[in-house]
């Protein structure tokens, strides 16, 4: 018998209840009879401990899986929400993008009238590290600029919209040509620091930086480095490491620096969003069918 538990049990968690119902599933409080769990909290907490050899599939709450890393297995099906913000985080993209070449967060901290600065989006040379659901809706969103397309993933199939695919040892050859970097990618081993001092030296010196993805792609004294000693033209910062950036930090001072506090995908736009993912895969772990936004144990995301 199929049976799902929402965990932790709050009023928080109401609207995961209400989309399994939606699906048709059978709701069960003790988790100890569940076949399946809907996990709502975005850390682990008990997680580990309530996990028992009935329970085949797993449901977590957003794309970053990094705090659940320990706790997968290959025992059971594990999803998450990867996928379902991409639309958000990509006009978070466009925004933060356009806000850079307009020079919104230059003329933001003006105190008085100030000389004309900046450019448009036409034609620019994009770089996006990351060949996922944020990266395919930005291409959507960058194809009324004319934008030139490079798109550095895993594997070089080529990503509908993108001009190039490549891979990531192209990354030094392509980041001297790129107008805007955009890192889009999930944070592993392999991506952690991705952005560093060689990095940013090879960028022009006008070159936008944008991150939404995980503050940990970025060395943090690296940047405050790079835009100090004018190396690049401007970030743009979803995510920081640390995160929360602390009060008095260089980068709050740095005038060339726009910082949004992660709120690429707000709980306004995400509730919304992962109850129609949530009433998706619930329908499919019903019907038995391939479930959406699988985590890869192994590779960690």
């Amino acid at each position: 018998m199929k049976r799902i538990a929402v965990w932790p049990t709050n009023h928080r968690h109401e609207f995961l209840r209400s989309a399994v119902q939606e699906a048709g599933g059978e709701l069960v409080d003790d988790v100890s009879a569940a076949s399946a769990l809907i996990w709502g909290d975005t850390q682990p907490g008990d997680l580990a401990n309530i996990l028992h050899d009935g329970i085949d599939w797993v449901q977590l709450p957003w794309a970053g899986i990094e705090p659940f890393i320990a706790v997968l297995d290959d025992r059971r099906r594990w999803t998450c929400g990867k996928g379902i913000y991409a639309g958000p985080v990509a006009e978070h993209v466009l925004a933060m993008t356009l806000a850079c070449l307009h020079n919104l967060h230059g003329y933001a901290r003006e105190q008085e009238w100030a000389s004309p600065r900046g450019d448009n989006l036409q034609g620019k040379q994009v770089l996006i590290l990351g060949g996922g659901g944020i990266t395919e809706e930005l291409l959507a969103l960058l194809k009324p600029f004319n934008c030139h397309t490079v798109v550095i993933r895993r594997n070089t199939t080529p990503l509908p919209g993108a001009d190039k695919t490549l891979q990531a040892e192209q990354l030094h050859a392509e980041l001297p040509q790129a107008d805007i970097i955009v890192l889009a990618l999930a944070l592993t081993d392999a991506t952690s620091g991705i952005l560093a001092a060689e990095e940013f030296r090879l960028m022009k010196p006008d070159a936008c930086v944008i991150n939404v993805a995980r503050g940990g792609h970025i060395v943090t004294d690296d940047l405050v480095t790079a835009l100090r000693q004018g190396e690049i033209g401007a970030a743009a910062l979803d995510v920081t490491d640390p995160e929360p950036l602390p009060s008095g930090h260089p980068l709050w001072q740095e005038p060339r620096c726009l910082i949004t506090p992660h709120v690429g995908n707000t709980p306004e736009m995400g509730i919304r969003l992962l109850r129609a993912h949530i009433v998706e895969n619930t329908r499919r772990y019903l019907a038995g069918e391939t479930l959406l936004s699988p985590v890869d144990s192994v590779a960690g995301y």
